[in-house]
Formats: structure tokens, sequence, C-alpha cells
């Protein structure tokens, strides 16, 4: 997993790495991003059901991952959320599936907006 790697901003010491759905306005673009950001497996079906096991799978999240866990925030979805809410809600439920699935695995919604907002204005 790509996205946007941190290490030293999660008060239970995991692994952070940020998804930003910026743009993404439904489900072919979150599963692009999904893919391409997160650098999910080749055998990725761009599904909900490949989405969720991918996120839940430890041999793809980043090194160290595995011992002290990972936390995905994903942030600059509400553009998506706003576009198309059902799918949306689909999105979120295998979010929480997949933190289900994948011991040591926890997802967050992070701020909405996009991440091009000016300074003072809230996600």
């Amino acid at each position: 997993m790509r996205g946007e790697v941190d290490t030293t901003q999660d008060p239970a010491g995991r692994v952070v790495v940020t998804l930003d759905l910026d743009g993404v306005t439904d489900k072919a673009g979150l599963m692009d991003r999904c893919a391409g950001e997160l650098e999910l497996p080749d055998w990725f079906g761009r599904n909900w059901d490949a989405l969720a096991d991918s996120l839940s799978d430890p041999s793809g999240w980043p090194e160290g991952s595995e011992e002290r866990g990972l936390l995905l925030v994903v942030r600059g979805w509400r553009g998506y959320a706003e576009a198309r809410p059902a799918e949306w809600q689909v999105a979120e439920e295998v979010f929480a599936e997949a933190t289900d699935r994948g011991p040591g695995l926890f997802v967050t919604l992070g701020p909405g907006g996009s991440s091009e907002a000016p300074a003072g204005r809230a996600g």
C-alpha cells in the first residue's frame, strides 16, 4: 500500500496510510483510486468483495504493519458521498467489513472535503 504512509501520527503506534478520494464520484473511480494509491494486488477485481479482501490481507500492507497494525485514513470522500449516496454507503460497509476481517486493520474517515480546500475550511 503506497498512499501516504506515516509512521508517527497514530497514538496506538499503527502505520498510517491515507487514501485521498478527492475527485472520486463513482464506484469505478473509487476502485481505480484504491488500486493505484494502495497498490492492490493484480488479482484485485475492482468490485466490493475484492476491495474488502484486498484491504484485509496483511501481506499487501506496508512494512511493519503486520506487527504494529494499520490505520487507513480515507479523506476527500464527501464528493463521492454526495454524488452517489447509496454507493458510498456500500463503500463504508466494505471498509467496516475489511476492518472486521483484518486483524490489526482500522479504517477511519478523515476530512471529507477536498485536500485543495482553502485554509480555515473544514473538510
